[in-house]
């Protein structure tokens, strides 16, 4: 089996599985994040929706997330999906010490690390896309980032939708060439409460005294793993198609 035959099927396994139907644990854990969401004052949600506007926008319009590393565009598939790994496991390591040490101060250092995080995912997501061969200082490519953002820490509707433009990706990103409408029309309300719920049950574990660094580590471990997959396999999805057309 080839490699390229070998991600397909990989491919087709990671959708199957997006959408399977949510088992005990996640059923559980949404339950648990529901109920103590009522006890979260409104202040709270209007903090955490005003730091994802604000650092949307800052992947949209800004330079801090532009890496330094240049755009590597390698023909060979298997090469740039083990240098997004060995960048991956970077990322990772800095995530989890970032949750242990914020988790070890309490609720206090907790609500610090809420921006820390989603920096430290868009950072990873603007140098991935440089592995995979996509520049972000153009303007559709900081949308695709967001795009798998979005998709990652989504619900099933949403998520189907975002699939469907990343998989239709060399069509869509004609729309946004230079647009600074995007964030203007995007559902912020929406977006924040999928991605707070997307991570409610670990965060709140690391807000407990005693196992905070311990579920503070472990959540933001998990939840780069999550990130990792979905926008590995956007982009590959784009490198098969990207890479096909040029043959063609």
């Amino acid at each position: 089996m080839n490699y390229e035959h070998k991600i397909r099927r990989e491919l087709a396994d990671w959708e199957q599985k997006m959408f399977k139907a949510p088992g005990w644990l996640e059923k559980t854990s949404k339950t648990i994040g529901n109920r103590i969401n009522h006890f979260i004052p409104p202040k709270v949600h209007d903090i955490i929706t005003t730091t994802i506007r604000s650092i949307v926008r800052t992947a949209l319009f800004g330079a801090e997330y532009t890496p330094s590393r240049s755009v590597k565009y390698s023909p060979d598939l298997e090469s740039a999906d083990q240098e997004a790994k060995e960048l991956f496991a970077l990322y990772q390591k800095i995530a989890v010490a970032e949750g242990a040490g914020t988790g070890a101060g309490g609720i206090v250092l907790s609500m610090v690390d809420f921006p820390a995080l989603i920096a430290i995912k868009m950072k990873f997501l603007f140098e991935l896309a440089h592995v995979y061969g996509y520049d972000t200082k153009h303007f559709s490519e900081r949308v695709f980032i967001l795009k798998v953002f979005q998709m990652t820490f989504s619900g099933p509707e949403n998520r189907a939708r975002l699939l469907s433009s990343i998989k239709n990706w060399h069509v869509e990103k004609e729309q946004w060439l230079s647009d600074a409408d995007y964030s203007r029309n995007m559902d912020w309300e929406t977006f924040q409460i999928e991605y707070r719920d997307a991570m409610d049950f670990r965060k709140m574990l690391q807000m407990l005294p005693g196992i905070g660094a311990f579920a503070g580590a472990w959540a933001n471990y998990t939840i780069l793993e999550e990130l990792r997959e979905f926008a590995m396999n956007a982009y590959r999805l784009r490198r098969l198609h990207d890479d096909f057309a040029v043959l063609g």
